[in-house]
């Protein structure tokens, strides 16, 4: 099956690329999950529109994704969460939890989707969350959540 992705999947491509896929794997999880689109002829305008947004977004090259990421790696965030008495959360840290508390901590800018959550976080505690800034470059944060 041959789609157009929409927004990053990872370990299969960018937004704007054309990727051949199972047919069960596009069917049941790109196409309902609103990551890809069926590709078409007159998909191309969809494919330069999708690029073009993806660039604005982009960081622009490899030595800015680099100072980049030697600001987050340096850099250690705190989220104050509500949390029951074991120090489970209630709810998770999500995404756009972790995006937040980096631009209020005086960090740059960064996209939800460029960050990777391996195991949802659901504990107070320090944890580890990946940022894809660059195909090249990631950044780990260090993440403190409090339970408050």
């Amino acid at each position: 099956m041959k789609l157009i992705l929409t927004q990053e999947v990872t370990g299969l491509g960018a937004p704007g690329d054309v990727v051949e896929v199972r047919d069960g794997y596009g069917r049941n999880y790109l196409l309902p999950r609103g990551f890809a689109i069926r590709w078409t002829r007159g998909g191309q305008k969809q494919i330069d529109s999708i690029r073009r947004a993806r660039d604005a977004r982009e960081i622009r090259n490899l030595e800015d994704a680099q100072q980049v990421a030697g600001r987050l790696n340096a850099m250690r965030v705190r989220l104050d969460q509500r949390a029951g008495d074991g120090g489970r959360l209630f709810g998770s840290v999500t995404a756009a939890d972790v995006a937040q508390a980096v631009k209020s901590a005086g960090g740059p800018e960064v996209d939800k989707r460029r960050i990777e959550i391996r195991n949802p976080i659901k504990s107070v505690g320090d944890h580890k969350v990946q940022i894809r800034l660059h195909p090249e470059v990631s950044a780990t944060i260090a993440v403190q959540v409090v339970g408050v």
